[in-house]
């Protein structure tokens, strides 16, 4: 008997399917609806989760073994006990990673499910130009038409220079159709002191200043382009900025004769044979490929 209506992603080596009758939404836990935030009273002090929110952010430009010392030194009168002390910042730590780790799962989810990539982005902001804020501000609604008229899609994240300051942002996009013409363009680097290459969109250099749009051509270059994303993310705090539809699943129904073996957390999960077949409401599409999986339903 197949599994109906499952959702299927790629962890990088093998395709995972999770079949609803393996994950009823009885058992799951219900998001309760977030009651509005008070008003904050600008006199009030912050709380300790707050000032562990400002002191963790701080401690990222540290090395990995001080973080925790400074984030101590910084929360250490909000306490009575030290012991009280080290719980509250080894749950939050903990807090933090689990969602660290959890938004790097669907994000590569949701990169492996669009498949397909063209380049790897690069937005620098020009004073000369614009001021920060008309830069970041111009730049998203930009993109934001680039993605409702022209199908792009793109992953990215804002990301200050370390030596300057300069703000840049860097992503991965997927560009059906172009904006512009992109040309190459040889110039000196005065950070690696030699001669680079860079490819410059006109509309955007008239726009924005300097850019790059670098060909993904090989898978490697979309593996590298997300650790790069990732790398910011992780230096920074920042968040990373989604455009365009970009779903986390395939859905669609799995035959017995494609399924390895169970797989996960109590086996809950099915690992599916390389070759398995994509089925849409009973249809058998073909193996699973990626001109095949572009034609199944997506799902979140």
């Amino acid at each position: 008997m197949p599994y109906r209506e499952t959702k299927v992603y790629f962890d990088g080596g093998h395709y995972i399917a999770i079949p609803p009758e393996n994950f009823p939404s009885s058992t799951r836990k219900r998001k309760k609806p977030k009651p509005p935030k008070p008003k904050q009273n600008e006199n009030a002090l912050p709380t300790p989760k707050e000032k562990f929110e400002t002191a963790y952010s701080e401690s990222q430009s540290l090395p990995k073994r001080e973080r925790k010392k400074y984030i101590k030194e910084k929360l250490k009168d909000e306490f009575q006990t030290a012991e009280q002390l080290k719980e509250f910042v080894s749950q939050n730590i903990e807090r933090k990673k689990i969602n660290a780790y959890k938004r790097n799962t669907r994000l590569w989810r949701k990169i492996y499910t669009q498949g397909e990539w063209h380049y790897f982005v690069t937005f620098t902001y020009d004073s000369a130009k614009l001021t920060e804020k008309q830069f970041k501000a111009k730049l998203r609604n930009t993109l934001k038409h680039a993605v409702s008229r022209n199908g792009w899609k793109y992953i990215g994240v804002w990301e200050r220079a370390p030596e300057t300051g300069r703000l840049h942002f860097h992503g991965i996009f997927y560009i059906p159709q172009m904006i512009g013409k992109i040309t190459e363009i040889k110039d000196y680097s005065t950070k690696q002191h030699k001669m680079q290459t860079t490819y410059q969109n006109d509309h955007f250099l008239k726009e924005f200043g300097r850019n790059d749009f670098k060909k993904i051509e090989i898978p490697l270059d979309i593996t590298q382009s997300v650790k790069y994303l990732l790398k910011y993310i992780e230096k920074s705090g920042e968040k990373l900025v989604y455009g365009g539809k970009l779903p986390t699943y395939t859905k669609g129904d799995i035959l017995d004769e494609d399924i390895a073996c169970p797989y996960g957390v109590d086996d809950r999960k099915l690992l599916l044979f390389d070759s398995f077949r994509c089925i849409d409401e009973g249809e058998i599409l073909g193996t699973v490929s990626p001109e095949v999986l572009a034609k199944m339903p997506k799902c979140n």
